[in-house]
Parts: C-alpha cells; sequence; structure tokens
C-alpha cells in the first residue's frame, strides 16, 4: 500500500486531499508491474475506463502513423493516462497505445470503484475530479506550447531560428 500512497501523492488527483482521503481512494488501486515494451492500453481494450497513474519507470505514448507507430510523449511518475475513457469518453475516441519503458508499476482504477465514493465520499469524488481536469489542462498547455514552437520553426518567425 505504501508505493499506492506515494504514488498518490506525487499526483495532481490528490493535492486537495487530506491523508485520510488518499487512505481512501488509495483502496481503489490495482498495482500492475509490466515488462519493457509490454502493452500496457491500446485501443479496443475491455479496461478502457481505468484511470491509470504512472508508479515506477517511464511509459511511451505511441500513436499509430501509417504502417508505423510514432511516440508522441512519455510518462513520468505521477502522470496519469485512460482520463478520456475514465471521465466517461467512448473508448473509439481511444487512438494512443502504452508502452512501458523498462521494468513498470502502474496504477489502476476502474471507473465503477471510484463511482461507489459519489454517495459515501462526494467530496472525494469531487476533488479528485478537480485534479483530473488540472492535469487536463497542464497537458493542453504543454501541447500548445509545443505547437507555437513548431510553428515558429516552420515560418521561421520570432527570430529564434
Amino acid at each position: 500500500m505504501s508505493l499506492v500512497i506515494d504514488t498518490l501523492r506525487t499526483s495532481t488527483i490528490t493535492e486537495e486531499l487530506s491523508d485520510a482521503e488518499v487512505q481512501i481512494i488509495g483502496g481503489l488501486f490495482e498495482v500492475q508491474d509490466y515488462k519493457s515494451g509490454e502493452k500496457i492500453v491500446q485501443p479496443g481494450d475491455r479496461q478502457a475506463d481505468n484511470l491509470y497513474i504512472l508508479a515506477h519507470g517511464d511509459i511511451e505514448v505511441r500513436i499509430a502513423s501509417g504502417h508505423e507507430e510514432s511516440t508522441i510523449h512519455v510518462l513520468k511518475p505521477g502522470d496519469l493516462a485512460g482520463i478520456i475513457t475514465f471521465v466517461g469518453g467512448a473508448a473509439s475516441d481511444i487512438s494512443a497505445t502504452l508502452y512501458a519503458v523498462g521494468k513498470t508499476k502502474v496504477l489502476s482504477m476502474a471507473r465503477a470503484e471510484f463511482e461507489k465514493l459519489i454517495n459515501s465520499h462526494p467530496m472525494i469524488v469531487y476533488k479528485v475530479m478537480r485534479g483530473v481536469v488540472r492535469n487536463v489542462h497542464g497537458v493542453v498547455r504543454r501541447v500548445n506550447s509545443q505547437s507555437a514552437e513548431l510553428s515558429n520553426y516552420i515560418y521561421r518567425t520570432h527570430g529564434r531560428y
């Protein structure tokens, strides 16, 4: 359980939670071990509504590009994955495959388990979902920054290239 709690404390989803609340949500996560190169999640998976938090190692996020896969991002400990389907998006919206880089440990929480807290601990659900939104906002800011930098490079604007 120590790995779960330590990992949760590095994630945006627990920033507003007390120690007691982290213990409650920590009981909903399972630890999964992966070998280097092993697929963690791919389009069409049955467990597509799980929220994943990287505990140890790295995860490559790859998308299909023609007949090959291209790495678009590498997740670090504390990062979230599976957000779209966890919050209710369709499994058909999944376009990326997650691969373990080296020995990797991932926390996994099924949406159905999390939803059990709605009646008994609504404030935990609210605070966790605020953390998920903060995480998504961080991803959008990073992608927007990268897009602007790429545009500057392509069009040679702002005298930086």
